[in-house]
């Protein structure tokens, strides 16, 4: 008979017994990353620094729990500069935050020049999001290509432009994981 699969331990704790078991989401996110440096890139072709109302609540947010914004840029939607960005983007950023682009509409290239760098999807996220957009906006929601993964040392969310999706995705997803996942890429 085969031996069982080695575990990795930073999965696991010993309990109060002895014994080896999984540990919890919470046990998780408490050894995920404090603090974590990251990346905000707005793909719009008429938002300025000054009208980018869905980069700024991204930064706002970041830093109101305690993350540092170490890249800010607003791009063309043209996916050689998406990916050009993705591609330059510092090793201190080590997620970053896209928004704009997500759409059906033709201008809107961001999923394609996401998806062609990423390694692993995190497809739950597309999913989740779009669910949770869904209970506000309806039918709609279907429309957002919203996804997100992993490309190099980079976790990498990409969202829809509006501002309100923008706090959707950061309050109810992204922020509460962000550590854990960058945890999981660290490794």
């Amino acid at each position: 008979m085969a031996s069982p699969l080695p575990v990795r331990t930073r999965f696991l704790d010993w309990g109060n017994v002895g014994m080896l078991r999984p540990m919890s989401v919470h046990a998780h996110r408490e050894h995920g990353a404090k603090q974590v440096g990251c990346g905000v890139i707005t793909v719009s072709d008429t938002r300025t620094s000054d009208t980018d109302s869905s980069g700024r609540k991204i930064r706002e947010l970041l830093e109101a729990n305690g993350h540092r914004v170490e890249l800010y840029r607003i791009l063309r939607d043209e996916p050689e500069l998406i990916e050009g960005a993705i591609r330059e983007a510092p090793p201190s950023a080590e997620v970053l935050i896209l928004n704009g682009g997500t759409g059906v509409a033709r201008r809107d290239t961001t999923y394609e020049a996401v998806t062609r760098l990423l390694d692993k999807e995190i497809t739950g996220f597309g999913e989740l999001f779009r669910m949770l957009s869904y209970e506000q906006i309806g039918a709609a929601a279907m429309l957002s290509r919203a996804t997100a993964g992993v490309a190099g040392k980079h976790a990498i969310f990409s969202l829809p432009g509006s501002t309100a999706a923008v706090e959707l995705a950061m309050t109810k997803l992204i922020l509460p994981e962000l550590g854990h996942v960058v945890a999981l890429v660290r490794d």
